[in-house]
């Protein structure tokens, strides 16, 4: 923990919302309700597939975009046994115990750090990660309707906006740019099974823009 002790910023942006997920096909309907649901109330995702600099080492661009960010949603629901290994993947509780390094001994300002923990259901963590026992964990079931209520819940209590739209509405609005969301994709040449996160935060954007 020594370097998050000297490099710490003293600041952070405030409406910078970093995901700890999974970036497997998988999951992508999840990761793609989060960053939409992010944008949508008012607020700024960032993840590691924000940047690709392959001069710089994976762990120090999170451990970057964590120092920037306010508020950080982690999902370990990803603890099942890999097909081909065998093994499980620690990615997610690193980047977890990486956030609350942060604010616990990081400059005062980033102890005004606030964290969602997401797992699919709500006590399944105690299995495998019983430290985190005193945090509320929210469970999604794995549907991206619910992890938007959850998020758009957890962030204006965190937050404490009064300008945040409920969650259906957001949930609802999440139905129709899907919907919408091929048509955008050929408008703007791009492929819809290749977007990168660059991309896809382009046309949320746009689409909100163009919406409200």
């Amino acid at each position: 923990m020594q370097f998050l002790l000297h490099h710490v910023p003293e600041t952070f942006n405030s409406n910078d919302v970093f995901i700890n997920c999974p970036f497997d096909d998988s999951y992508k309907p999840l990761f793609n309700a989060h960053v939409f649901a992010i944008y949508d109330l008012g607020f700024v995702p960032r993840c590691a597939r924000e940047a690709d600099d392959s001069g710089e080492v994976r762990l120090a661009k999170i451990e970057r975009i964590i120092k920037q960010c306010k508020y950080g949603i982690h999902d370990i629901s990803e603890v099942t046994l890999d097909a081909v290994n065998r093994l499980p993947r620690f990615n997610m509780p690193l980047e977890l115990g990486l956030f609350f390094g942060c604010r616990s001994f990081g400059p005062k300002v980033q102890r005004g750090k606030v964290s969602l923990v997401l797992d699919v259901e709500q006590y399944r963590y105690q299995k495998f990660i019983s430290d985190i026992a005193g945090h509320d964990i929210r469970a999604h079931g794995g549907q991206p309707d619910q992890a938007i209520i959850v998020v758009r819940n957890w962030l204006t209590t965190a937050s404490r906006r009064s300008n945040i739209p409920g969650g259906a509405k957001v949930a609802a609005r999440y139905a129709r740019f899907c919907a919408d969301l091929p048509r955008l994709c050929q408008a703007a040449n791009l492929q819809l099974d290749e977007l990168t996160f660059i991309d896809y935060s382009n046309v949320v954007v746009g689409w909100l823009k163009a919406s409200r």
